[in-house]
């Protein structure tokens, strides 16, 4: 059922519940009948995702620094968040088949449900899905190098030869192959970046004399980096790290 929210609890049953489930807003008010024609396809729409979506409604009358917050100039305006951030809207009674295809464009994939699974039988049925998306590939070549298949781990990354992650997986099998610096990939397997970085960093000081291996090296932090948030300081000087190793 759609949570009535107001500007009291907005923060919580919408910015916070976003970073959880994606939660449509539904900016309405009671003497508006368009909006009326709209809510029973909201609704069923959200009955049918079974809690993967979250419909919440905003009395715009009620509400009015809310929906001046948002911008809301004509109702039904609907809002879609993730993360605490507007993704998707649309302003208008649209036809139910309109709502079910923008409902559709929040609710987690088949996927999406298989890469959280994150097990590596689920990860290969979610690449088998959606074969051109890198991050289930990642996470599969990480599943499989792992257990130690490593020519399994190439395979699932092959196909992103330009992204940062394929491309510091494949390093790291080349790098293994030969020997270089096998503490760095004990460390990756046991959840511990930084070590491992620290590790690759030092060997991309020493190894001067030979430009592949370094090249390799250089490629296998960058792929490890690519795993953090960009703005999280221990990247930032990780990185930083790199341009001196370099």
């Amino acid at each position: 059922m759609p949570v009535d929210v107001a500007e009291a609890d907005f923060e919580r049953d919408v910015i916070e519940r976003s970073k959880e489930v994606p939660v449509v807003v539904d900016f309405w008010a009671e003497w508006c009948g368009p909006c009326r024609q709209l809510s029973p396809a909201l609704e069923a729409a959200e009955t049918k995702r079974d809690g993967e979506v979250v419909l919440a409604k905003i009395d715009t009358d009620a509400n009015q620094a809310l929906a001046q917050r948002y911008g809301i100039q004509g109702i039904p305006a609907v809002k879609a968040f993730r993360d605490g951030q507007v993704v998707d809207e649309f302003v208008g009674a649209v036809p139910p088949a309109k709502v079910e295809d923008f409902f559709d464009g929040l609710a987690p994939s088949r996927a999406d449900q298989l890469l959280a699974a994150g097990d590596e039988l689920s990860l290969r049925e979610a690449s088998e899905l959606e074969p051109r998306r890198a991050d289930i590939a990642l996470a599969l070549a990480s599943a499989r190098l792992a257990r130690g298949a490593e020519a399994e781990a190439l395979e699932a990354v092959e196909a992103f030869p330009d992204d940062f992650g394929a491309a510091g997986i494949a390093a790291r099998v080349n790098l293994a192959a030969a020997g270089v610096a096998p503490e760095a990939w004990k460390s990756l397997d046991t959840g511990e970046p930084e070590a491992a970085l620290d590790v690759l960093i030092e060997a991309l000081s020493e190894d001067g004399a030979d430009p592949d291996r370094r090249d390799q090296l250089r490629r296998a932090i960058v792929g490890i980096l690519a795993g953090f948030d960009p703005a999280d300081p221990t990247a930032r000087e990780y990185r930083r790290k790199l341009s001196a190793a370099l």
